[in-house]
């Protein structure tokens, strides 16, 4: 198993320990976390950071709490270090062109000074030349998804409801371990929201509403996390339906009450005495049920009540 695999097998368990709220265990996989050897790409491939994080906050275990601290506060130093030598990657990759071309300059300006000859006709210039790129070039860094910078607006609704965006996103401390630009990222899911409705009415207000108290839930992490991390763009969250921004545990409810209902109701469709005494004049099948009930004069015989099981269909028998 590849390092990057260990990594997310860990970060699995640990997502279902918070999922679970039993965080029983999580000390022995933090320990296995400390002992493996972290890479950049590693850790924003898998989001263990997250899953750290989380662990942390719903333990009530000290020790738990200051290895959770430690990790993070090590791969936080690993992802400054990183932007570090990128910025000064770059800075290096400008600093051979420019002084290749001020020697040029130079030694062009000393011949024409040794030579006393008139200036003769200029010929064409020569093409520049390309500069060749680094040979110990390193890999470019994946970053948190970047937006284009949104529109600025002088409503006080508008500013108010981005406000309010950016206090959800900033709920717990995932958006610090994911680097995400909370008040972009606010300003960009407000502006779709705006541009579907094109006012600040009661349906903008409404559709504002649920997604702040869905980033918000303390229930539903998954969802702020995807946002954050860019897995659910701006667009995507802004036209999300209540369902789908459900946590995982909402849905598994609504599906048993979705499956219970539709049993109740077919139990209702096909309850009764089954028998064989009765012919369908539909599909002329004798597999049938019947029920009998007093809906007359207590003198009266009751009426029978028959349903065909082959194609449902339903008559009475006096």
């Amino acid at each position: 198993m590849s390092r990057e695999q260990e990594v997310e097998r860990v970060a699995r368990k640990l997502d279902r320990m918070v999922m679970k709220k039993n965080t029983d265990g999580a000390l022995d996989l933090l320990r296995e976390l400390k002992n493996i050897k972290m890479s950049l790409e590693t850790l924003q491939s898998t989001r263990v950071g997250m899953s750290v994080n989380a662990v942390r906050k719903h333990s009530s275990d000290e020790e738990v709490q200051t290895l959770a601290k430690a990790l993070i506060k090590s791969w936080k130093k690993l992802l400054d270090g990183s932007e570090g030598k990128s910025s000064e990657e770059r800075k290096k990759e400008g600093s051979p062109v420019r002084s290749s071309s001020t020697s040029k300059d130079a030694g062009s300006s000393e011949k024409s000074k040794k030579s006393g000859d008139s200036p003769t006709t200029p010929t064409a210039p020569t093409a520049p030349t390309t500069p060749t790129a680094p040979t110990a070039a390193t890999p470019p860094i994946p970053q948190v998804t970047s937006f284009p910078p949104a529109s600025i607006t002088t409503d006080s609704v508008r500013n108010k409801c981005r406000e309010l965006l950016v206090a959800a996103l900033q709920t717990d401390d995932d958006h610090k371990t994911v680097g995400a630009h909370c008040e972009q990222l606010a300003a960009h899911i407000e502006e779709e929201i705006f541009q579907e409705f094109k006012s600040t009415d009661i349906k903008y207000k409404t559709r504002l509403r649920s997604r702040i108290s869905n980033l918000k839930d303390q229930k539903n992490p998954e969802l702020r996390r995807n946002v954050l991390c860019g897995n659910i763009s701006a667009r995507r969250i802004a036209s999300m339906t209540a369902e789908e921004m459900a946590s995982a545990e909402l849905k598994q409810m609504r599906e048993a009450l979705t499956k219970e209902s539709i049993r109740e109701h077919q139990l209702s469709k096909v309850g009764g005495t089954e028998t064989d005494m009765f012919i369908c004049n539909k599909c002329h099948g004798k597999s049938c049920s019947y029920t009998q009930v007093q809906i007359r004069s207590a003198d009266e015989p009751m009426t029978t009540f028959v349903v065909c099981n082959s194609c449902g269909n339903r008559w009475k028998f006096c």
